[in-house]
């Protein structure tokens, strides 16, 4: 049973929370779709779910035995800033029968560190429309806010743990808490434990797993990082035209078969999957992959766009990447990397993939995976994250 479920808004903040956790000594499987029939077994389970999926996810994390639930925010707060975190909150508070929960989307190896209340990414303040995070959560929930500022955190763990009664006794239903280093998200985390509910970013997230630890339910596991042993060839799939991604199709291409495919030239998804196929004869290596992309220079994907319209080019990009890991996976590919949320939707979708196992980083946030349904060891790279070398460093030579 799972020690500790979890909440993501998104696929890509879902598998940088779970990197994290696995980092953190916790064998942990990320589903993009409320869980069915038995799971595998693991210490925490995380959901990417949507804002309408949120409750019913927290049912099926209950279900599951998690003891304690994480509402994951990304460091830009972007749930509170769009004015749907403060709801979300009061209705897990409310399920859980929980009066209380500490929020902090701090994570300052990111950049994201909160002090005041107020949260900077880098040394500006992040774009959440109104700059503190109390009034801004008090302006969407119906209970009262209150702050840990950084005086206290600074203190450490006792200290900590009376501002929070404090807090609570006094009526407030929330404390933003202020941390601007690892050691204060460590102390906010270990003041967390028993909470029923606790809402924070991945760094927050790091300090959890201790608290089971302490407890004596999650044991020193050597094995969390553990996948099944890779096999088959190697691909990538790539999507964004972000500056990440375009520098590291630049940096494959110096190294291995890269096939850049265009959709502006040809907008029909049968015609760009048998162009792949006819390139791919003979290029499937277990030692070098292959790298198909459909990203191209901005000013062209702007030009696709004005040409195809937003929703006709979506579908035509999600048909041709999931056409294509079919048939990369029918080929004999058995370690794959969909970058961006396109390639990675469309991978995910077209395969039938709705449960991963996660195991180590690759770079920063980045795990690989395995999914029993396919069979495949799978790493999905955000399109902005990575380092250029990313496409080939991700594979065992």
């Amino acid at each position: 049973m799972p020690l500790l479920g979890c909440l993501a808004d998104d696929l890509p903040g879902a598998t940088d929370l779970a990197a994290m956790l696995v980092a953190q000594g916790m064998r942990t499987v990320l589903t993009t779709r409320l869980p069915e029939g038995p799971l595998p077994e693991t210490d925490a389970l995380v959901i990417a779910a949507p804002e309408a999926q949120r409750l019913a996810a927290c049912e099926a994390l209950l279900a599951a035995g998690a003891r304690q639930i994480l509402l994951h925010l990304d460091p830009g707060c972007r749930g509170l800033a769009a004015g749907q975190l403060g709801p979300v909150a009061d209705a897990l508070l409310h399920r859980l029968q929980a009066g209380f929960a500490l929020v902090c989307p701090a994570f300052p190896a990111l950049g994201a560190t909160v002090y005041q209340g107020h949260l900077f990414l880098g040394a500006a303040l992040a774009s959440t429309g109104e700059p503190s995070l109390m009034r801004a959560l008090a302006q969407q929930t119906e209970g009262a806010t209150g702050l840990l500022p950084f005086a206290v955190v600074e203190q450490g763990l006792a200290p900590l743990r009376q501002a929070l009664h404090r807090l609570r006794d006094g009526g407030r239903r929330y404390a933003i808490a202020d941390a601007l280093t690892e050691a204060h998200l460590h102390s906010l985390g270990a003041a967390c434990a028993g909470h029923p509910l606790v809402i924070g970013g991945t760094g927050l997230a790091m300090a959890l797993p201790q608290n089971f630890r302490a407890a004596g339910l999650l044991p020193d596991r050597a094995d969390a990082e553990a996948l099944p042993a890779a096999t088959g060839t190697q691909a990538v799939l790539a999507s964004a035209s972000t500056r990440a991604t375009l520098g590291q199709i630049g940096f494959a291409r110096l190294h291995g078969p890269v096939l850049e495919l265009d959709p502006l030239a040809t907008p029909e998804p049968g015609a760009l999957l048998a162009q792949a196929l006819a390139w791919l004869e003979g290029k499937l290596s277990a030692t070098r992959p292959v790298v198909i992309t459909t990203a191209t220079a901005p000013e062209r994907a702007a030009a696709l766009q004005a040409r195809l319209g937003e929703a006709a080019l979506a579908a035509l990009l999600d048909k041709t990447l999931g056409d294509l890991a079919a048939a990369l996976v029918e080929r004999g590919v058995g370690q794959l990397v969909a970058a961006d949320e396109a390639a990675a939707g469309a991978v995910l979708g077209r395969l039938g993939i709705t449960r991963l196992r996660v195991g180590a980083q690759i770079d920063p946030g980045l795990p690989w995976s395995y999914s029993d349904e396919a069979g495949l060891h799978l790493a999905l790279k955000p399109g902005h994250s990575g380092a250029r070398d990313f496409f080939l460093k991700a594979f065992p030579p």
